[in-house]
């Protein structure tokens, strides 16, 4: 059953609010832009009847004239050191994405100076911590001068320009100003998430070539201490590049500081609490973000500065009907792109109040973000699918021991929300009564690409479905055969034929593998690597990936990845790791196992292979279940068939399709065997 919105239509997003000026005033930037690209490029008043800045009107815009719609928006929603001379040169044959050339800014003005000349004292964060009820505000000229002293920390230790900085910390208010004071100086950012192991930490520190590392002691989540200052001891003997470590303290215990160690706070603390902002080019890089990809090696995407901010700022501000004096609320950690673009950047460039979450949804109940919701008064939540599966396991009545009023906005990210998920969220912590956006988008495309808002006034939103494209989103489906389906009511990979400003650029170091992974596959678009049905409302609903890439709880990973982790064991000749359905997770990884035959005892090497997975990638990417076959699908020329794997486990076995390129059919038989027996195995266990 479709849900009305009760949220803002476009129209009165972008139009001007008498009575609604905020702390940081109203209506914010871009705005008049946006209304004059609605009106048409000559500014003529539109028909009798049409609503002025209307969705459908500023699609045509944003599609058909990409300069008149992006150059206005760009030039009143940032401060400019430069004026842009040119808004856009694309070319996805080449993978060749540039916006706004010749313009020079800077991000860290665009979202500190400028907030803390019109209200210092507005708070820009509240970190809440992982012990419950113990929020910290920051204000905005707090975090201007974190930012600055941790930006002249860093150039006394060597930190340049264009130089690359590794942030291993978890959710908090320094973890924002170490991001902020890279793009002060002009050096980029890496930040990787916290939960990744000393090898996979060290990988990407290497492939970055980054010359200092920033983290903490010690991190607590879910009432347990994490060893983050053991895990970079690990990781930097294996590092060359590395310079330094700046090391702060979350917790008052010791921790052992070796030659490369630098006390963070204590440096900090002799630094002058101003720096002079380095004023960049738009398309000089702002940040690296690792991926997986469907090969074993990670990608560090590339995010540049202008685009991916206006991006940020204005998914930001229109999908989740932002205004002044909200409290927002992404529960994202920082080492993904979600908490970058709203965490970090798209709230902060916006001059909103954003929630940094340090902790689980179940510590120390599962009533914790209801909790923080009310006691914060939180105006928009933003969570993870795998998230709320949890928590409707829990039932009703942690939701409604809080009140909840505050709240007008919901949404979803990280991978497409199931409909009991979407109908809990809905009506049990909304009251049936907020706005619920299930967003689509990537760490490659910076920022949402398709989601149910903005709309017109009053438009429908279907349950479990992104919907809309985003202004300068131009979805295309396209068959297997290359051809673009047109019309509703047809499904096919979801690829865009025009590029936006808040796009990944390029794959650090290797250009050549960003055109193959993208732009290859359907020439003169970009894909996605996900499958899509268009409706017969011409509405957009995600299907999954459609390369081997699973979504873990919304963490997305390559099967190859997983595979050469265990490939690395000596027992192990051979593996395939294929996802299927998880009711909390999502989707799990299932891992096909060959054994050497002198191999002893396999349920060691199982749990031995497990361990290995941690360690070499991070605790969420081990398998739910490994199965020791004899040997594994084949094609004549030694192609593993995952999709006759997938087939099996989902209990497919009589649909498998065209199996005329298997090198030996009788494996199929061998291999179903070793599941039904895999299965009582489990049933018994029980």
């Amino acid at each position: 059953m479709a849900a009305r919105s009760l949220g803002c239509g476009v129209w009165r997003l972008l139009g001007s609010l008498p009575g609604h000026a905020g702390p940081r005033g109203w209506p914010p930037p871009g705005v008049s832009a946006l209304r004059r690209a609605a009106s048409g490029p000559s500014g003529s008043v539109p028909a009798a009847g049409v609503q002025p800045a209307s969705y459908p009107m500023l699609r045509v815009q944003a599609a058909q004239q990409p300069a008149a719609f992006w150059g206005p928006l760009a030039r009143e929603t940032l401060l400019w050191d430069t004026p842009y001379h040119t808004v856009w040169d694309c070319d996805f044959s080449s993978g060749k994405i540039a916006w706004f050339l010749g313009g020079q800014l800077n991000v860290s003005v665009n979202c500190l100076d400028l907030h803390v000349r019109k209200s210092p004292e507005s708070v820009a964060l509240i970190w809440e911590r992982d012990e419950p009820g113990t929020e910290v505000r920051i204000t905005y000229r707090e975090l201007l001068e974190t930012t600055c002293r941790l930006a002249n920390l860093l150039k006394r230790h060597g930190v340049c320009r264009g130089d690359r900085v590794a942030i291993y910390m978890p959710v908090s208010p320094l973890a924002v100003a170490a991001m902020l004071a890279c793009a002060r100086i002009g050096a980029v950012h890496t930040v990787i998430f916290a939960g990744f192991s000393a090898e996979s930490l060290a990988g990407r520190i290497n492939d970055a070539k980054c010359k200092v590392v920033i983290t903490f002691n010690q991190g607590l989540r879910g009432g347990r201490v994490v060893e983050l200052k053991k895990i970079v001891d690990e990781a930097v003997k294996y590092c060359p590049t590395i310079q330094y470590v700046l090391v702060a303290h979350r917790t008052d215990n010791k921790v052992h500081m070796g030659n490369l160690d630098v006390p963070l706070e204590q440096e900090m603390a002799k630094e002058d609490p101003v720096c002079a902002p380095e004023s960049m080019g738009s398309e000089d890089m702002l940040f690296m973000l690792y991926t997986s990809g469907s090969t074993g090696t990670p990608k560090g995407l590339v995010h540049t500065q202008a685009g991916y901010l206006l991006y940020a700022a204005l998914t930001h501000r229109l999908v989740f009907d932002y205004q002044p004096g909200d409290v927002f609320g992404c529960v994202a950690d920082i080492g993904w792109i979600t908490g970058h673009s709203y965490v970090v950047y798209g709230p902060l460039c916006n001059g909103a109040t954003s929630v940094l979450f340090e902790s689980t949804p179940v510590y120390p109940d599962p009533g914790r973000y209801w909790e923080m919701v009310q006691r914060l008064k939180i105006n928009q939540f933003y969570g993870a699918p795998t998230a709320v599966r949890l928590l409707l396991k829990y039932g009703d009545a942690w939701v409604k021991k809080y009140d909840r009023s505050s709240l007008r906005t919901l949404g979803s990210v990280g991978e497409p929300i199931n409909q009991e998920a979407w109908e809990w969220l809905h009506k049990v912590v909304g009251d049936s009564r907020c706005t619920l956006v299930d967003t689509w988008w990537q760490t490659e495309t910076g920022g949402i690409c398709i989601a149910p808002r903005p709309s017109e006034e009053g438009a429908e939103i279907l349950p479990s479905m992104a919907m809309r494209p985003f202004f300068g989103i131009v979805p295309a489906l396209i068959d297997e055969k290359g051809n673009i389906l047109e019309g509703n009511d047809v499904s096919g990979a979801l690829c865009f034929s025009q590029a936006w400003p808040g796009m990944a650029r390029t794959i650090y170091g290797d250009h050549q593998r960003f055109v193959d992974a993208y732009f290859k596959a359907y020439p003169g678009y970009y894909f996605s690597g996900d499958g899509a049905h268009r409706t017969k409302g011409g509405y957009y609903q995600i299907t999954g990936r459609m390369d081997d890439v699973i979504n873990i709880s919304g963490h997305r990973l390559g099967t190859a990845e997983i595979e050469d982790a265990m490939a690395s064991h000596p027992a192990v000749p051979e593996t395939a790791v294929i996802g299927y359905p998880h009711d909390i997770k999502g989707e799990a990884a299932f891992a096909f196992i060959v054994l050497k035959d002198d191999t002893g005892d396999s349920d060691m090497v199982i749990s031995e292979l497990r361990s290995t997975v941690a360690t070499k990638i991070a605790k969420y990417a081990v398998p739910d279940q490994i199965l020791i076959v004899k040997r594994l699908p084949k094609t004549r020329s030694g192609k593993v068939m995952r999709r006759l794997l997938r087939k099996i486990i989902l209990g497919r076995a009589q649909d498998l399709g065209d199996t005329t390129t298997l090198e030996d059919p009788g494996i199929i038989a061998e291999i179903l065997s070793a599941y039904q027996q895999h299965k009582d195995k489990k049933a018994t266990s029980q």
